[in-house]
Formats: C-alpha cells, structure tokens, sequence
C-alpha cells in the first residue's frame, strides 16, 4: 500500500497540468535558467534527466546521448528511480529535478547515481526549499494534500551532508524564486522586489534550490619502493684500500 501511494505522488509530480500554471511556469522557467547555464559546459558522453521528462532540461548539453528516466510515460527509460537498469560508472551527468522530495527513499536513488555515474561525473539536483515562504506554504491546512505541498521537502544543508557521506565534492549551486507562491501573477508582479535582492537580503530563503557536485572515487595506489635510488647509494660506498708492508 505503501509503494502505491509513492507511485500516485511521483505521477502527480510529473503531470504538465501543475507546471502549465502560472505558479508552475514561473518555477519553469527560473530551473530552465539555471540548468541551460550549468550543464552547458560539462563534457562527455551520456546524461542523463531523472525525472520531470515533459521539460528537456538537458537541452544546452552537448553529450552525443541524453535521454530521459523515471515513472512517467513520457520517459524515455521507464523505471524505478530507486534502482536503475544502467551499469556502473556509465553515465557523465545526471540531473534530478524535484524526484528526492517526492520518493520515500530519496537516499536510496543517490545511491544509485553514484553508483552509474563515472569517476568526476556530475550530479545536478533541484529541489523545494523548507525554509522559505513556500516550505511555510506546505502547513496551511486548505493545501496540505495538494500537490507540491504534499512532498517531504529536503533541507539544504542535510542535502549536503547526504551527498558529502556519498563521496561527492560541491561544486556550485543556487537559489531562487524569492516571491510567495501566488497563484495570481499580477501578484507575484507586486512582490517581484523579493525576487530582486533575494541574493543579496535572504539569500537562503529561496524557494527552490539547486545543487551541484562531482562524484570522487577513492583508488588504491601501490607505494613501491624506490629501487633505483636505493641502489644508487650502494654504489656511492666505496670500501677503502689497505695497505700492505712489504
């Protein structure tokens, strides 16, 4: 019963119909900014989006493959998040929008991306902030059970601390949508000021977050002896003559 309702909330996630509303776009497209900007200049060969398949976030990349994973139908890869079908150290990047929040074993499917990804692969994640005017939202009792307030939303610093015990090394990240989360947009017009000096008066007060970090993989490196040198102080000792009376 459990895993059922895990499914419903991941489907509802993924439904275009929230993301079709003003509230939905203006959230769009301030992650459609950040991802274009960050993934633009990572290399490789295969990325890959968890998540959120309606919106190509993927589209700056320039990999030769990127596909889409998750529930949805509108995925590329139909999966589990949790556990996926794709070998070990294969992947360069991995992007997840908002799927942590909406799964019951967020660490679970960052296992998993260290897991696929290759040695300094990178992980680029986005989320809904707690402690922000839209984790306060979420304990309204008229919105409790509407979706995105029904989600667990991950505080920052404990994100952090999930992708550091995983061996993974921060690189950047972000934060934005600084204005309440109106439905109306002529009101979110009258409070874009928040939106303005958000950086600079509440910078961690954001409404979404994102974060980026490379996967490190520990290698054992043999320590051998340095024959050669060892060798070539034998031969600097030089045993002395003795002399002989004859």
């Amino acid at each position: 019963m459990a895993e059922q309702t895990v499914y419903n909330v991941q489907a509802s996630l993924t439904d275009p119909c929230w993301f079709a509303t003003s509230l939905g776009q203006y959230i769009i497209n301030s992650e459609f900014r950040y991802f274009d900007q960050t993934v633009a200049n990572i290399f490789g060969y295969n990325a890959m989006q968890l998540g959120l398949p309606h919106y190509d976030f993927l589209r700056a990349n320039r990999m030769p493959l990127r596909f889409s994973a998750g529930y949805e139908h509108a995925a590329v890869l139909r999966t589990q998040v949790d556990h996926l079908p794709i070998s070990s150290d294969s992947i360069d990047l991995v992007i997840i929008p908002h799927v942590l929040e909406f799964n019951a074993n967020p660490h679970q499917i960052l296992r998993e991306v260290y897991r696929i990804l290759i040695p300094e692969g990178h992980v680029v994640i986005s989320g809904f902030n707690p402690f922000s005017l839209w984790g306060l939202h979420r304990y309204f009792a008229s919105s409790r059970n509407e979706f995105p307030w029904n989600g667990n939303f991950i505080a920052l610093p404990r994100l952090k601390d999930w992708l550091k015990l995983l061996n993974f090394e921060m690189r950047g990240g972000k934060l934005c949508c600084y204005t309440p989360p109106f439905t109306k947009e002529n009101w979110r017009k009258r409070f874009k000021f928040m939106e303005d000096a958000g950086d600079r008066w509440w910078p961690i007060s954001g409404g979404i977050y994102f974060l980026h970090a490379v996967k490190h993989k520990h290698c054992m490196h043999l320590i051998k002896p340095s024959w050669k040198n060892s060798l070539a102080g034998r031969r600097k000792i030089v045993a002395a003559t003795q002399r002989t009376k004859q």
